[in-house]
C-alpha cells in the first residue's frame, strides 16, 4: 500500500513574553497571535478590571517554517506564554520560565530597564537560551525625535546585556497598540511584522525528549458537558498517549486519558514541549486549577532537600545559614530554611559533579554562602598571605521546607526574598540551583541527615599562665 503524503511538520517553540508591569506584554501577545488558546488573554475577572495579566496566558502565532529549520512544507507555531509582570506574581513567572525556549523581554521605550525587567533578565539567564528585546510603545515618542530616541535606548540596552549570556541579542522597536488601551482596534500595530521575522530567525529546534516519565504543568482546568474534564498545559518531560493513566499527585488520584487536543486538533500522542488539552472523566475541575500531572508515582513529595546552588550576582546582601527564603521547586513556592556547606578546603578545586551528590565525602559547614564579598572569605583572605580568596567551585545547601512539596527529581530550584518591598529597586532573586536529593521521610532529621557528613572547623585559644 502506497504511503500517503507526509503530514506537514508543525514545530512548536515556546516564547516567554516577560517584562515590567504595564510595558505592554499582553497587547504585544495579542498583536502577534492569530489563534487564541483557552487560557489566553487575562481570563481572570480581577485581571480584566485592573488591566494586568494574573496568570500565564497562552496564545499562538503560526507562520511558515523558516529554511534553517529543515526542508519541506511545514508550520512553525510560536506558543506565546504571556508571563505576569507584577512583582508579587514572580512565582508564576518562575513557573513559566521552565517551559520557555525563547524569551521576549518587553521594555517600555519611554522608561527603559525597570526592577522587574531586571528580574526577568535574571530568570531568563537561568532558564532560557535565547532572547529578543522588544522596545514597545514607540508611538509615545514624538515623530521628529523617534528614531534618535530608539537608537539611544537600543545602545543602552546593548550595554546592559553586555555581561549576560544574551550579549548581542536582537533589539526590535514596536508599538503593539498605538494610542494605548483606549484606542480603536483599527489602529495598525507598528513593527510587529518585522518582529515576527526576527522571531523566525531566532527559532531553533529545541531538544525534545519523549523518553522518561510524563510530567505536565496544568494551567487551566474546566469541564465540557458530555465530554468530561479538560486539563490544558505544557508537557515538561516525557510523552503521553491516548488511554494512558496519569496521576494528579497533589490529590493522589489516577485518571485515564480519554481524548487529547492540540490547538483544537484531536491528537493521539503528545511529547515534551507540546501545549495540549487532556480530557479525563469523573473529575471535578475545581479540585485542580493549576498544578502537575504525571506518570503514576513518578514524582516525590519531600520535606527537605540537598541542592547544588549558585548565588545570583544582582542579589544584594549575604546568603546566611538559618535564613528563610521563598523556595520555588517545580511549580510550587514554599518557605524554607537553608544551611550552606562547601567541600572540605582541600577539595575546593575539585571537578564539579553534575546532578549527583556524594554522601561518602566530608563537607564543611558554612555560616553563609561563600562569594567574593562574604565575611568568611574576608577572614580567609587575612589568613592567606597571597591575598587571593579561595572559593570552592561548587557549593550546596540543605533546604528544610515549612510544608512538603511535590516535584520531579533533579528539578530547578530558585530561592528569593519575595517579602522585600516590591517598589524597592532591588533584585529579589537570591540563588538558583538543582535539586540533587529529596527527603521523603517526615522524620528525615533522624533517618536521613545522619548520612550527611558536614563538620564545623573549631579552634581554641588559651593564655600561657606560667612557664615551667
Amino acid at each position: 500500500m502506497a504511503a500517503g503524503p507526509a503530514a506537514p511538520r508543525r514545530l512548536n517553540v515556546n516564547v516567554g513574553v516577560l517584562g515590567h508591569i504595564d510595558s505592554g506584554k499582553t497587547a504585544l501577545a495579542r498583536a502577534l497571535s492569530t489563534t487564541g488558546s483557552t487560557a489566553a488573554f487575562d481570563r481572570a475577572p480581577q485581571s480584566r478590571a485592573r488591566g494586568i495579566t494574573l496568570d500565564l496566558g497562552f496564545s499562538c502565532l503560526r507562520t511558515a517554517l523558516p529554511p534553517q529549520l529543515g526542508p519541506g512544507p511545514g508550520e512553525l507555531q510560536f506558543t506565546l506564554v504571556d508571563c505576569p509582570g507584577h512583582a508579587s506574581l514572580i512565582r508564576t513567572i518562575i513557573g513559566g520560565a521552565q517551559i520557555i525556549d525563547l524569551m521576549m523581554l518587553v521594555i517600555d521605550v519611554t522608561k527603559g530597564m525597570q526592577t522587574q525587567s531586571a528580574e526577568c533578565l535574571v530568570i531568563g539567564q537561568i532558564a532560557c537560551q535565547k532572547m529578543v528585546v522588544v522596545l514597545n510603545k514607540i508611538d509615545l515618542l514624538p515623530e521628529g525625535k523617534r528614531q534618535s530616541a530608539i537608537e539611544k535606548m537600543t545602545k543602552k540596552m546593548q550595554k546592559t546585556l553586555e555581561n549576560t549570556k544574551f550579549c548581542g541579542c536582537p533589539i526590535v522597536a514596536v508599538a503593539a497598540k498605538p494610542g494605548g488601551p483606549e484606542a480603536p482596534e483599527s489602529e495598525t500595530p507598528l513593527g510587529v511584522s518585522e518582529l515576527i521575522e526576527v522571531l523566525k530567525s531566532q527559532a531553533y529546534l529545541p531538544s525534545r525528549d519523549p523518553s522518561g516519565h510524563f510530567l505536565m504543568a496544568v494551567d487551566h482546568c474546566f469541564s465540557i458537558k458530555g465530554q468530561g474534564t479538560v486539563m490544558t498545559g505544557t508537557i515538561l518531560s516525557g510523552s503521553v498517549s491516548l488511554g494512558d493513566n496519569v496521576e494528579i499527585p497533589a490529590l493522589k488520584v489516577t485518571k485515564k486519558v480519554k481524548s487529547m487536543q492540540m490547538f483544537h486538533t484531536p491528537v493521539t500522542y503528545a511529547m515534551q514541549g507540546d501545549r495540549v488539552g487532556i480530557c479525563v472523566t469523573q473529575f471535578d475541575p475545581k479540585l485542580l486549577e493549576r498544578g502537575l500531572i504525571c506518570t503514576p508515582e513518578s514524582l516525590h513529595t519531600i520535606h527537605a532537600a540537598i541542592v547544588s546552588l549558585k548565588k545570583i550576582q544582582y542579589f544584594r546582601g549575604a546568603l546566611q545559614t538559618k535564613a528563610k527564603f521563598h523556595i520555588t521547586v517545580g511549580h510550587e513556592t514554599v518557605m524554607g530554611r537553608v544551611m550552606f556547606f562547601s567541600p572540605a578546603p582541600t577539595d575546593f578545586n575539585e571537578e564539579i559533579q553534575e546532578n549527583v551528590f556524594n554522601f561518602e565525602k566530608d563537607y564543611l559547614y558554612q555560616e553563609e554562602y561563600l562569594s567574593k564579598d562574604s565575611k568568611t572569605s574576608e577572614e580567609n583572605k587575612e589568613n592567606d598571605q597571597s591575598g587571593e580568596v579561595q572559593l570552592p567551585r561548587q557549593q550546596w545547601a540543605l533546604l528544610e521546607f515549612e510544608k512538603p512539596v511535590t516535584c520531579p527529581k533533579l528539578c530547578l530550584v530558585i530561592g528569593s526574598k519575595l517579602d522585600t518591598d516590591i517598589h524597592a529597586n532591588t533584585c529579589r532573586l537570591a540563588f538558583h540551583g538543582v535539586l540533587l536529593q529529596g527527603m521523603e521521610d517526615k522524620n528525615y532529621a533522624e533517618t536521613f541527615l545522619p548520612k550527611l557528613k558536614v563538620y564545623k572547623l573549631k579552634h581554641k585559644e588559651g593564655q600561657v599562665e606560667r612557664m615551667g
